[in-house]
């Protein structure tokens, strides 16, 4: 009884590892985008990152006090509306960018990757940004900034966090002009975001994205088991007949993550090779053990 009640509290834990580890490289890879490619080619970002970058070129204030501070603030709007958990994996988040920001800038300065060729540095760093704000969502954390709003949004419209972010940050972009004086860095500055956000819902997707099977097999009871136990889907068994034979077959209907498919394929090998298998792509899948339903 005592290892039973053990056993998913060891899996949570060990999934709760896993997102914060998650979150750390996300954050790294964010902070080298931004401050290897995009800061030192005056290119400039959406959202606190975007603010910071620019309070920092009007007056040579380091990017990485600026971002704190003002996550300050939109943390408490997060904690009220988000929740703790979210939260707490945000606060995470922003103290390790904070960090790493100020690693970064150590271990590359006096490097400008690219000065000749800001496309091909607007192209690289809003990669590895887009990547970073990615990983960060899949794993529940954020970078702050605009992402608590796209989050915020996120949980009560279906609408794709890459877009909130895209209209969020439009503003911000526009006025870093006023700074720059160069409409040339504004215009890089909004492929950035661009693609900023795509590689965003990209990375976001991929970890969403579900697949549906139908399955038929004389041994479906012992199919329909396993994908029980690993990967802890759901199985519904549906009765049907083959229209040329006449005869009554059992065929199974699961929903999965698309990443989850190549074990669900490696067991029906092994159980019955023989086994008649479609895979589709869907849509969405709304429920649980998959997204919520975000309509009013």
């Amino acid at each position: 009884m005592k290892t039973a009640a053990l056993k998913p509290s060891r899996q949570t834990i060990l999934r709760e590892a896993k997102d914060y580890v998650m979150i750390a490289i996300g954050m790294i890879l964010y902070g080298i985008g931004w401050t290897v490619f995009l800061l030192p080619n005056d290119i400039t970002t959406g959202g606190v990152p975007g603010i910071a970058s620019i309070v920092y070129w009007a007056t040579g204030f380091p990017v990485q006090y600026t971002y704190f501070s003002i996550n300050f603030f939109l943390l408490l709007l997060a904690l009220k509306l988000l929740g703790l958990k979210f939260c707490i994996k945000t606060i995470f988040g922003v103290f390790t960018l904070t960090f790493f920001l100020s690693v970064i800038q150590k271990v590359s300065s006096g490097i400008t990757l690219l000065h000749d060729q800001p496309f091909m540095a607007c192209v690289i760093g809003a990669s590895f940004c887009g990547s970073g704000i990615g990983i960060a969502f899949s794993a529940n954390g954020s970078t702050g900034g605009t992402d608590i709003i796209a989050a915020i949004i996120n949980k009560y419209r279906d609408i794709t966090l890459g877009r909130v972010v895209l209209i969020c940050d439009l503003i911000i972009i526009s006025s870093s002009y006023f700074v720059l004086k160069d409409w040339e860095k504004v215009v890089y500055g909004f492929v950035t975001l661009y693609i900023c956000s795509f590689v965003l819902d990209q990375v976001v997707n991929s970890a969403r994205q579900s697949v549906q099977f139908f399955i038929i097999s004389n041994k479906y009871e012992e199919i329909g088991r396993h994908i029980n136990e690993y990967p802890h889907r759901g199985v519904t068994v549906i009765n049907a007949t083959g229209f040329y034979t006449g005869k009554g077959v059992k065929m199974m209907f699961v929903l999965a993550k698309k990443r989850e498919s190549t074990i669900i394929f490696r067991l029906i090998k092994d159980i019955d090779p023989n086994a008649f298998v479609s895979q589709s792509a869907v849509i969405g899948v709304y429920g649980e053990g998959f997204d919520h339903i975000k309509v009013k």
